[in-house]
């Protein structure tokens, strides 16, 4: 019985010498892998300086795309455990699920379609050296073929740019949308000054706040509430927030109307937080979500824009 016990504490001990000998030896070519790998680096660097912007986006890219599936799943398990709704998040959390649909059950579009996006990119890039395969992609066709975050910050500004001229050249069909239904308005007056508010924005002029809130009673019923626009408005007004218009009229105005509902839960809950906590990253990120291009746009520009936004969009029932 000594015996045995004697073999078995020699036995543990050497099982725990081993466990302890493999975690040093990981750990010493984990930090040779490390050392190897900031030389290389530095060499891209000095050597090549454009193909080391595309190969640092590309690993920070990585490391970004995990690190928000990872928040992703966090934010829902705490809304599973906490029983809380999209609408009982802080501000940041309900930012990150803001495409949620249907409670906390459905993933948000974008982030599905860059999930599905990413999938092909991570299968080519498991080989050895085949992240060169995929910063060729991302010199010759990185917004037709890769997700934001394989994206330059030169290539971020360029293309939300050419997103927002998408976006831009479709307003004028939503205005012009606009004054045509308000000549059916019931109420004379009120007709009157909203058809004067829409030749307004066509001639370039931006109405103020209250102005905007003068003729909101109109929105409530025929033929300007969102039931009873034209298919015509309602695929103009989907384009303007990057929805497809390829859809029956009962989805898009049902799609347009969830889409919208999320970013009045967010401004409510940007206005709990206040526009001063946030960053200028994240002030021009819900600037731009809500129609104006803040890419060349300082943060005091963005806060102001936002502040009147916020002054509208919180007295709206």
């Amino acid at each position: 019985g000594v015996g045995w016990g004697v073999f078995r504490c020699r036995s543990l001990v050497c099982c725990l010498s081993t466990k302890a000998g493999s975690r040093s030896i990981l750990a010493t070519l984990a930090s040779k892998a490390k050392h190897i790998s900031g030389r290389y680096e530095r060499f891209l660097e000095r050597t090549f300086p454009r193909f080391y912007v595309l190969y640092a986006t590309f690993t920070k890219g990585i490391q970004a795309l995990f690190l928000e599936v990872k928040e992703i799943r966090k934010i829902k398990s705490k809304m599973s455990h906490q029983r809380l709704s999209v609408q009982q998040l802080p501000y940041r959390e309900m930012e990150r699920l803001r495409q949620v649909r249907r409670g906390a059950r459905d993933v948000f579009r974008q982030f599905r379609r860059d999930v599905i996006k990413a999938i092909p990119i991570g299968i080519i890039a498991i080989p050895p050296f085949a992240n060169f395969l995929v910063i060729v992609l991302m010199y010759f066709f990185p917004r037709q073929l890769l997700i934001r975050y394989f994206w330059t910050p030169n290539q971020q500004v360029e293309f939300l740019d050419a997103y927002d001229a998408i976006r831009r050249d479709l307003y004028p069909d939503v205005v012009e949308s606009l004054a045509l239904a308000a000549r059916s308005l019931p109420e004379p007056q009120l007709q009157k000054r909203l058809q004067e508010l829409c030749a307004e924005v066509q001639r370039g002029s931006q109405p103020c706040v209250a102005e905007l809130c003068a003729v909101r009673s109109l929105f409530s019923g025929s033929p300007l509430g969102l039931n009873k626009l034209q298919v015509s408005h309602v695929k103009a007004l989907s384009q303007v927030l990057f929805l497809t218009p390829h859809l029956p009229a009962f989805f898009l105005r049902h799609r347009l109307r969830s889409h919208v509902l999320e970013i009045r839960h967010l401004d409510r809950a940007m206005l709990r937080l206040g526009l001063g906590q946030l960053s200028e990253e994240e002030l021009k990120a819900a600037c731009y979500l809500r129609g104006l291009n803040s890419t060349h746009l300082g943060m005091s520009e963005c806060r102001a824009w936002l502040e009147q936004w916020l002054g509208l969009s919180c007295k709206l029932q």
